[in-house]
C-alpha cells in the first residue's frame, strides 16, 4: 500500500485561450511524503494545483486519487474527495472568529445553539494540538497574525478531513520564526500518513522540509526526484534551464545627501488605530534602505504614505529638500516618487488593458505621449515596444491585457513603467514576492542599477535574505514603530528576525 501514490495525475493539458498552462504533465504523489513543486512563475504549477483542487478542469488529462478514477467537479467536491488547498491570499471572513471560519459551510452548523458551536470548538482545538497548530480560536481573523491566519487554514482542511493538503507558496508572508513553526508542522502532517504538495520557488526551504521534488518549466513537468538526489544549484538550473550567475556583490557607497527625511510621523489605519506610529527614518541618495518586519506592522501605509495614497496625522516629511504635499498622488510622481505597490494586479496594474495602456498610466500627460489632449498612438506603441524589448517582457504581442502575462512579466512591466520616469526613489513593495528565482535575479539586478545610477530605493519585503542581500542599512519595524536598524555589514539573521518579532531585547538575546 504504501507504495502506492495517493495521487496520480496524468497528461494533464489546461489551456486559457491560447495560452497553454500545463501540456501534458504527468505528476504523482505519495501519502507520508512531503512533496514539493518548484518552479518559476507562470511555469504551472498552481494552474496545476488549481485543478486538484477543483478550482479549474483540465483541458484534457486524468487524475486518479488512491488509484480510483477521480472527477473532481469544484473545490466541495475536492474536499468530499479530501483534497484541501491553502491559498497563497487566504479565504477567510475577517469579522467572524477563527472557530467560525472553521466551520462556515458545515452543513450541520444550521439552527443550532451555543452548545453545538462549543463542542466544535473543543474538536477544533484538539485538531490544532494534535498538528501543533495553535492560534485564539474565539478571536476575530482580522485579530491574528498572518501566521495564525494560515494556521486556521490548514485546520479548516484537517476538520473537513482532507488526507490530502496543498500548500500554495506558504511562507511567502511570514518571519523566519513562523516558516519554521509551519515546517514542524507540515513533518506531523507527514508522520500521519497524509500527503503534503508544496508549491514553492524557495529553494532552500525546499531542501530543509521536502522528501521528493518535482520541477515545472513552461508548463511542462521536467524532472522528479527524491530531494537526497539533488542540490540547490541543480534545481536553480532546472527550474530557469540556465546557469544562474553568482550574486553580484555590492559595490561600495558614497554617501550621498540627503534625499528622504520621516520624522516622528503618526499614521491611522481604518479602525482608527494607528499603524504607524512616530516613525522616524531618512534615506539618502543612491543607497537602498531596507524595510523588515512581519505583515501588518505598518509596512503597507508606509509605501502608500509615502506615493500619496494615505495621509499622515503628525510630524513632517521632506523630500529631496521640500516637504512632501500631504496625500497627493500626483505631487509624489512629480517630486520623483515611483512605486512598486505589493499587489501588483490590485493597486500596480489595470488587468484588462493592454501593455501600452499600463505604460502609459504615469506618463500620458508628457509631450511625447500626448498632444492637445490627443494621444500620440504610432509613437506611443513603438515606445512600449522599446521598453518591451529594454525589459525583455515576454508578451504575445502589445495589445495582450496584462493579467495574461505570468507574475514575472507582469513585474517587468511595472518595473518599466517606473523606472523609466526617472525617478529619485523606488518604493518597492515585497517587490520579488511570487516570482521565480530567474525573474527575482532581474529584480535585484534592477533595484542595484538604479543605486549604482546614484538613485534611491526604499526595499519594503518580509523576505529576510533580500532584504540582506541588496540593503545598505535595514531598518526594522514593529507596531508601526522602528524598534531597531543595522548595517548592512552587521546584519545577523537571528538579530533582525528577533526585532521582528518584537523582541526589543534582541541586543541582549541574540548577542
Amino acid at each position: 500500500m504504501h507504495n502506492q501514490y495517493s495521487v496520480e495525475m496524468r497528461q494533464i493539458v489546461k489551456q486559457f485561450g491560447s495560452v497553454m498552462a500545463n501540456d501534458l504533465v504527468d505528476f504523482r504523489a505519495k501519502a507520508g511524503q512531503i512533496h514539493a513543486l518548484l518552479g518559476e512563475n507562470g511555469a504551472g504549477k498552481s494552474t496545476m494545483m488549481c485543478m486538484l483542487s477543483g478550482v479549474y478542469k483540465p483541458t484534457s488529462g486524468d487524475i486518479l486519487l488512491h488509484g480510483e478514477m477521480t472527477k473532481i467537479k469544484s473545490p466541495k467536491d475536492a474536499i468530499r474527495h479530501g483534497v484541501g488547498m491553502v491559498f497563497q491570499n487566504f479565504r477567510l471572513v475577517q469579522t467572524l472568529t477563527a472557530a467560525e471560519n472553521i466551520v462556515l459551510g458545515d452543513k450541520s452548523s444550521f439552527w443550532r445553539g451555543g452548545r453545538w458551536l462549543k463542542n466544535k470548538q473543543e474538536e477544533i482545538e484538539a485538531i490544532a494540538q494534535q498538528f501543533g497548530l495553535t492560534f485564539p480560536v474565539n478571536r476575530p481573523i482580522w485579530q491574528l497574525s498572518v501566521g495564525e491566519q494560515q494556521r486556521v487554514e490548514i485546520v479548516k482542511t484537517l476538520y473537513r478531513g482532507a488526507s490530502l493538503i496543498i500548500l500554495d507558496e506558504p511562507t511567502s508572508v511570514l518571519t523566519p520564526g513562523e516558516a519554521e513553526q509551519l515546517f514542524t508542522t507540515l513533518q506531523h502532517m507527514k508522520n500521519e500518513g497524509k500527503t503534503v504538495i508544496l508549491t514553492t520557488h524557495k529553494l532552500k526551504e525546499v531542501m530543509a522540509s521536502s522528501d521528493h521534488i518535482s520541477v515545472m518549466r513552461k508548463g511542462k513537468l521536467i524532472h522528479s526526484m527524491e530531494k537526497s538526489a539533488t542540490n540547490e544549484r541543480e534545481l536553480a538550473q532546472l527550474m530557469v534551464g540556465k546557469e544562474l550567475g553568482e550574486s553580484m556583490p555590492l559595490l561600495a557607497r558614497t554617501s550621498g545627501k540627503r534625499l528622504l527625511d520621516v520624522s516622528e510621523v503618526d499614521v491611522y489605519a481604518e479602525q482608527g488605530r494607528k499603524s504607524l506610529d512616530r516613525l522616524s527614518f531618512h534615506v539618502d541618495e543612491g543607497e537602498i534602505v531596507g524595510i523588515a518586519g512581519v505583515a501588518g506592522n505598518g509596512q503597507k501605509e508606509l509605501a502608500e504614505m509615502l506615493t500619496g495614497l494615505k495621509t499622515w496625522k503628525n510630524g513632517a516629511i521632506a523630500f529631496n529638500g521640500e516637504p512632501l504635499t500631504n496625500g497627493s498622488v500626483r505631487s509624489a510622481i512629480e517630486a520623483g516618487i515611483a512605486h512598486v505597490p505589493e499587489n501588483r494586479m490590485k493597486s500596480g496594474l489595470a488587468g484588462t488593458l493592454g501593455i501600452v495602456d499600463n505604460l502609459l498610466f504615469k506618463s500620458y500627460r508628457n509631450v511625447e505621449r500626448s498632444r492637445f489632449g490627443m494621444l500620440r498612438i504610432s509613437k506611443n506603441r513603438a515606445w512600449s515596444a522599446s521598453l518591451v524589448q529594454q525589459f525583455d517582457i515576454k508578451t504575445p504581442n502589445l495589445d495582450t491585457p496584462v493579467q495574461q502575462l505570468s507574475g514575472g512579466n507582469q513585474q517587468k512591466l511595472l518595473f518599466a513603467r517606473e523606472i523609466h520616469q526617472q525617478p529619485l526613489l523606488m518604493v518597492a513593495v515585497h517587490p520579488t514576492q511570487g516570482l521565480d528565482v530567474g525573474a527575482t535575479e532581474g529584480v535585484h539586478q534592477l533595484l542595484s542599477e538604479m543605486r549604482e545610477n546614484g538613485k534611491s530605493v526604499l526595499l519594503i519585503s518580509e523576505d529576510l535574505d533580500e532584504v540582506i542581500k541588496l540593503s545598505d542599512r535595514i531598518i526594522v519595524i514593529f507596531n508601526g514603530q522602528m524598534v531597531g536598524e543595522v548595517a548592512r555589514e552587521q546584519a545577523d539573521r537571528e538579530k533582525i528576525g528577533m526585532y521582528m518579532a518584537g523582541l526589543q531585547n534582541a541586543e541582549g538575546a541574540a548577542g
